[in-house]
């Protein structure tokens, strides 16, 4: 079992940062794969990001290639998400999620989910 919980949302002007922590308990998730995926009001759950377990392959939505990063700390058992240049648009509840490899952009085969943290983002 992997529990995991976001942190670091928050009210952002526009062209502004925020760093998401996704913070992992439970044995063995240096071996998981991690993901971002992210909700706006009235529309479908999203691929944002996802991390190969050693960190080594990254995999971004178009959306956000070029402003967010996504990192890792396996010994500190935490996913990141750099989130540059914000716009409007990426006003959203932000989830971690994580699954055994391989990495994957679709949300239907991720097992673990945090609770969501909240990016509002003033134009």
């Amino acid at each position: 079992q992997v529990l995991l919980v976001e942190s670091g949302g928050g009210l952002v002007q526009a062209g502004g940062s925020l760093k998401l922590s996704c913070a992992a308990s439970g044995r063995a998730f240096s071996s998981y794969t991690g993901g971002w995926f992210r909700q706006a009001p009235g529309k479908e759950r999203e691929f944002v990001a996802a991390i190969s377990w050693s960190g080594s392959s990254t995999y971004y939505a178009d959306s956000v290639k070029g402003r967010f990063t996504i990192s890792r700390d396996n010994a500190k058992n935490t996913v990141y998400l750099q989130m540059n240049s914000l716009k409007p648009e990426d006003a959203a509840v932000y989830y971690c999620a994580a699954r055994r490899p391989p990495l994957s952009t679709s949300e239907n085969i991720y097992n673990y989910w945090g609770q969501g943290t909240q990016v509002t983002v003033s134009s």
